[in-house]
């Protein structure tokens, strides 16, 4: 009997033992350590109407002069320009952008004043009178197409377009001084130039921009005054205005960035 038992126990031991080779415990693979991916930073879409303001300096160059050989020169020095821009830009192909823009600005450049020049007439006798002429642009305008090529927040585009000069009659003095005459006066033009734009925080960005506006001619008759003959003409020469501005602009709708 008590090996029949014994036999009986030894088989259920060695059942068991040879179940728990042939049948593993379960136990859960190990899990991965969780990586945190940051969400992608989306670009900036420089699409929308926008507004703004600018501050810069303009420059007045040109000249008038008459068939007899005598030229008036203004003297233009750097002088102070403020105003506004309004305008819409559209992206696509992301970074082209195509846009439209019209500008205002007061000029104050008041003392655009030439030097006394000796008057000379018929076959270049002088006339024994002095002559010199002083400008007044008070404002400009300009509304201009745009096309530039963004890297995410920094712009960099040109303009060109149509140009137009809000200025007073050439104020001329004869032997000091000031004296009437006839204008024919066209205060309109052309204008180009290209700037840097970077978007520096949601929908607000800050320029730098160069613009030169070439103008049409412009004359006026002097004579018969200070020995000039009568219908003597003054005509104006490469008429321009050059201008360096800083300016920072808010942009409506589609959101700051795509």
């Amino acid at each position: 009997m008590k090996r029949i038992a014994f036999a009986l126990v030894f088989s259920a031991v060695a059942g068991s033992a040879f179940a728990a080779d042939i049948i593993p415990s379960y136990a859960p693979p190990p899990r991965a350590p969780v990586v945190y991916a940051p969400p992608p930073i989306p670009f900036y879409n420089w699409t929308g109407f926008y507004v703004g303001g600018n501050l810069g300096a303009g420059w007045s160059q040109g000249s008038f002069s008459d068939p007899l050989g005598n030229t008036l020169s203004p003297n233009s020095s750097g002088q102070f320009l403020g105003g506004g821009q309004v305008g819409f830009n559209y992206e696509f192909w992301r970074g082209v952008v195509i846009g439209v823009e019209g500008d205002f600005d007061w000029l104050a450049n008041s003392n655009n004043t030439s030097s006394s020049i000796a008057l000379v007439g018929p076959s270049g006798v002088p006339t024994g009178s002095t002559a010199a002429v002083t400008l007044n642009n008070r404002w400009l305008t300009t509304v201009t197409g745009r096309l530039g090529y963004a890297w995410d927040r920094v712009l960099v585009y040109g303009k060109g377009g149509g140009a137009w000069v809000g200025s007073s009659d050439p104020t001329v003095t004869i032997n000091g001084l000031p004296t009437t005459f006839s204008s024919s006066s066209t205060n309109s033009g052309w204008t180009a130039g290209f700037g840097v734009e970077w978007a520096f925080w949601y929908n607000w960005s800050a320029r730098i921009e160069y613009d030169f506006v070439g103008l049409n001619s412009r004359t006026f008759s002097l004579g018969p005054i200070g020995g000039l003959p009568a219908g003597d003409q003054f005509t104006s020469n490469n008429r321009n205005i050059q201008l360096v501005n800083v300016g920072i602009n808010y942009k409506f709708g589609w959101g700051p960035w795509w």
